[in-house]
């Protein structure tokens, strides 16, 4: 045994039990994912050494007292910023204490007062918090700029003397984008529905028809950040982009209670936005309004126009009790404006386009490294150049999607994009725990955008909740009437998975041609019901894809549960059998 004097500090997940007994899976890997992205990382910086590990917590050694003060401020601070967009009964939080004394070292445990100090620190301390004795406060008073709250002399559980007691004060609580009301009755929520139409360039310059749809994309965004609306989205309203529409059908097709519509005149350095909010019930205009702008003001200008629509809606607690949702804005109006113009070119999904799109969002990241949004988009931009094989190198290019997300989320942890394509990357690497973190933060971000709820049901299916992800992909084409075509592919997945073959074949004959993943799935579908059309699937995945083999197609899965993986195994193997 070894005997030395040393800082331990000791963490506990506060309502671990109601938290297991509420979502055990998505528990334990949110709590894995702070382990893994944010506390592990921390201890090692600060020279920490983990002792031992719990369910729901950790003792850590430290041979320096300001580095385990510094890395219990650096979790507990960095903990409530990831909580900020978290409901209050899903959040993950800690108490930690820490004290200096004498240890007792014995084959990789750790025992002694000092330990049980620790110990009986971290139950006093303020869920969020951090509490330490007075002989840590006596080392680091004065060489770390902390401030401490003295909380007296307190007698712990178990130790014969009175402790003085310390308490690290930390920042005040962060305002979050929605919360718990403890009292209310439970009820049906319906929320409004609501879409913006694109704007009208009355600017006569056909060049700046990115810059009005960019305003409208980014008003559209912003509403549906507030998570009291459902909100159509922006593949569906732009299918009415350049036409005369009659507002009560465009209405009744897409499901919107409310439309808002508006028009955009850009001359020289000053801006002119008109917008309606439109009942489309009665066919009233229930509000507008004229914007005249310095085209510097564009972001203060879009948020007042979203606040002054969503203020308006029925029902809707007044805007002035509503947190404001961070949004970090760009430093160059220059660097916005090329990015706005990358997202159009992106969305055309073809080679020449994506060559254009990277160019300009080069351009926006040359004019501001620091803009986050840029850096996310050149991920996206770059990704699809990667799936549909438009680059020679593609293991280069993936790791550069990679770096730039990454550098996207030191910039900017808020931005629902950085996450939802995080989320991709991490189900592709088949790091599912990473995944499911990353897709959670997208989801609390941006609720109502189709690519991150059509996501969610993607990755409940691998982590073999398919039916739980058929109702996020129904969720998804709900959100977005006039959806992609491969939601539908999702959705036969979801129901092959859950064996609901039927369903799974209804699905995939949606779709006006299918590529040999599909075809395989579908013959793996047909195989599980012994119908002779398997055999037909089988071949044609084949033919489209002339390197196809069962083995290198499951190899691309990526299943959590081995059960799934065979599940397919077998379906595709009676439907090769009647090939035969």
């Amino acid at each position: 045994m070894e005997r030395r004097l040393a800082a331990v500090l000791a963490a506990d997940m506060a309502g671990y039990s109601r938290l297991m007994g509420a979502d055990e899976e998505g528990t334990l890997a949110r709590l894995r994912s702070h382990r893994i992205e944010l506390i592990d990382p921390a201890i090692e910086k600060n020279q920490g050494h983990i002792i031992k590990t719990t369910g729901d917590g950790l003792l850590v050694e430290f041979q320096s007292v300001a580095d385990a003060v510094r890395c219990a401020v650096e979790v507990q601070t960095r903990m409530r910023r990831r909580n900020t967009d978290v409901a209050a009964d899903r959040r993950i939080q800690f108490r930690i204490g820490i004290n200096l004394g004498d240890i007792i070292f014995d084959e990789d445990d750790i025992y002694g007062d000092g330990v049980n100090v620790a110990a009986r620190l971290e139950q006093i301390a303020d869920v969020g918090g951090i509490s330490v004795s007075h002989a840590v406060h006596e080392q680091v008073a004065n060489r770390l700029t902390v401030a401490f709250e003295d909380l007296g002399e307190k007698s712990l559980k178990n130790i014969a003397r009175p402790i003085r007691v310390w308490q690290v004060r930390m920042d005040e609580e962060p305002k979050t984008t929605y919360g718990i009301d403890e009292k209310a009755e439970p009820r049906a929520v319906v929320k409004p529905s609501i879409a913006v139409l694109p704007f009208t360039n009355m600017s006569g310059d056909p060049e700046q028809e990115y810059f009005v749809d960019g305003l409208t994309e980014d008003i559209l965004t912003e509403l549906s950040r507030r998570h009291e609306l459902f909100v159509i989205s922006r593949n569906s309203t732009f299918v009415y982009k350049g036409q005369a529409v009659n507002l009560r059908e465009v209405a009744e097709k897409l499901g919107a209670q409310y439309l808002v519509e508006g028009s955009v005149r850009k001359a020289g350095d000053r801006l002119r936005v008109t917008v309606q909010l439109i009942d489309t019930a009665t066919d009233s205009h229930i509000w507008a309004e004229k914007y005249d702008r310095q085209l510097d003001d564009i972001f203060a200008l879009q948020d007042e126009v979203t606040a002054a629509i969503v203020a308006t809606l029925p029902g809707r607690v007044e805007a002035a009790q509503q947190d404001q949702l961070v949004r970090k804005k760009p430093t160059s109006l220059a660097a916005y404006e090329c990015v706005l113009a990358a997202k159009v070119r992106h969305h055309r999904s073809n080679k020449e386009e994506n060559i254009e799109a990277q160019k300009l969002i080069e351009r926006a990241i040359s004019l501001d490294p620091d803009y986050a949004h840029a850096h996310a988009w050149r991920g996206c931009i770059l990704g699809q150049a990667w799936s549909y094989q438009w680059v020679e190198d593609l293991e280069g290019t993936f790791e550069e999607v990679v770096r730039e997300l990454e550098k996207a989320q030191s910039l900017d942890d808020y931005d629902a994009d950085v996450h939802r394509i995080l989320a991709a990357i991490n189900v592709t690497r088949n790091d599912l725990t990473r995944a499911l973190y990353h897709q959670e933060r997208a989801l609390a971000l941006n609720p109502n955008y189709d690519l991150v709820v059509v996501q969610q049901g993607e990755l409940l299916t691998w982590l073999g909740r398919a039916e739980e992800g058929i109702e996020w992909i129904r969720k998804a084409m709900r959100l977005n009437p006039h959806h992609p075509e491969r939601f539908w592919s999702h959705l036969g997945k979801a129901h092959f998975a859950a064996r609901q073959y039927d369903q799974a074949i209804d699905a995939f004959m949606h779709l006006s041609s299918m590529d040999s993943l599909q075809h395989a799935f579908a013959a793996a579908s047909f195989g599980w019901l012994g119908d002779s059309r398997a055999a037909a699937h089988f071949t044609q995945a084949a033919q489209v894809d002339p390197e196809f083999t069962v083995d290198a197609f499951l190899d691309a899965m990526h299943y959590a549960n081995e059960a799934d993986l065979q599940h397919l195994r077998e379906g595709l193997t009676k439907a090769e059998a009647l090939t035969a």
